[in-house]
């Protein structure tokens, strides 16, 4: 296996745990009534490749499931970086 696709795997795992665990993390503040994970935080982890993450931990931790921007945005977002990463694949390139 290559090195750049080894460092696109941890960089992926790692991504979408801070995406996953961010979900969790502002689902427990806002039970508390804390301060929360600003969602404009949660977007940008979606966006920098943490879509699956965000996903599932929307729906595991039922998370901003009542915002359509984030029902529709994270698993299209996630189609889109499957996409991308596929095609890079397929090009050889990781």
């Amino acid at each position: 296996m290559k090195t750049s696709t080894i460092i696109v795997i941890c960089a992926l795992v790692v991504m979408n745990l801070i995406s996953f665990f961010l979900m969790g993390y502002d689902k427990q503040r806002a039970q508390k009534k804390q301060w929360r994970v600003p969602e404009k935080v949660l977007f940008l982890s979606a966006i920098l490749f943490g879509a699956l993450g965000g996903t599932l931990g929307m729906f595991v931790f039922r998370h901003k499931t009542k915002h359509w921007y984030f029902r529709v945005f994270f698993p299209l977002l996630l189609v889109l970086q499957a996409g991308i990463l596929g095609y890079l694949w397929s090009r050889g390139i990781i």
